[in-house]
């Protein structure tokens, strides 16, 4: 019996890294079992092609956003064109938006206003938003927390237990990537058991964060399969089956996908 379809709920098929070989990777990812596929814009232009890609493709939707990297973008007029954006029919969230203190690319306060402006720009269009959060635990909650009612995921999720619970009380869901199979990943697949498959969801970021044993590879959404199947090694309460069935219906949920 065939496993149920699946959906890699944050890739970036819009990325220079698939314009000579797009259609093959797509012809992969539907034998693997990908019915759906969520291309998640950074800054406008990646937010414009995503746009511009799901327009063009039945199985792919898009989201528009600025990432913390490039939260010194944001202007008005960006704010504007991306609220525009989020108009198009094959839009389903803003983001990916969020905090990155990691690398600092912005200034913090940059990063803070950035953050807050996209999250109440998803909330006037009743949109969910795709957050990105590192070593920003505490920050990302409580911006969150200031706009009661917002709907969305921790993408890539790397943090505890705790910051996974606190989202998860805020009704948001928590998404894991390919570096839960990465050998140094312990406490992140700690983490993974605890998730209730409710609030589960499952990515591959490609192109980046290819899951072992395709290391070295570039990363692509077929591959997300393989992040289905170590969670499923995680939770024996749960099937693979269960596993691919409940994140479908999870990232469907959230992004009001039919």
């Amino acid at each position: 019996m065939p496993l149920p379809p699946i959906i890699d709920s944050h890739a970036h098929l819009q990325f220079e890294q698939y314009t000579a070989d797009l259609e093959e990777v797509l012809a992969r990812a539907r034998d693997a079992g990908v019915a759906t596929i969520i291309t998640v814009g950074t800054d406008l232009d990646s937010s414009r092609a995503a746009v511009e890609l799901a327009g063009r493709h039945p199985t792919i939707h898009a989201t528009v956003g600025i990432h913390p990297h490039d939260a010194a973008t944001l202007t008005p007029d960006v704010m504007a064109e991306l609220a525009q954006l989020a108009r198009h029919p094959k839009v389903v969230a803003i983001g990916e938006t969020g905090l990155d203190f990691y690398y600092n690319h912005a200034p913090r306060d940059t990063q803070l206003t950035a953050f807050r402006e996209q999250l109440h720009l998803a909330k006037t269009l009743r949109l969910p938003v795709v957050i990105h959060s590192r070593e920003a635990k505490e920050e990302t909650l409580n911006v969150l927390q200031e706009v009661p009612g917002i709907t969305g995921v921790l993408h890539c999720f790397t943090g505890d237990l705790d910051m996974a619970q606190r989202a998860i009380g805020m009704g948001l869901y928590i998404s894991f990537s390919g570096i839960i199979t990465f050998a140094n990943a312990g406490p992140l697949r700690d983490v993974a058991k605890e998730i209730p498959l409710e609030h589960l969801m499952i990515e591959t970021d490609c192109p980046f964060l290819t899951p072992t044993p395709y290391r070295g590879k570039r990363n692509e959404p077929a591959f997300v399969a393989r992040i289905a199947e170590e969670i499923a090694t995680l939770t024996p309460s749960a099937t693979l089956d269960q596993i691919r069935f409940a994140t479908r219906q999870n990232t469907a949920t959230l992004f009001h996908l039919s």
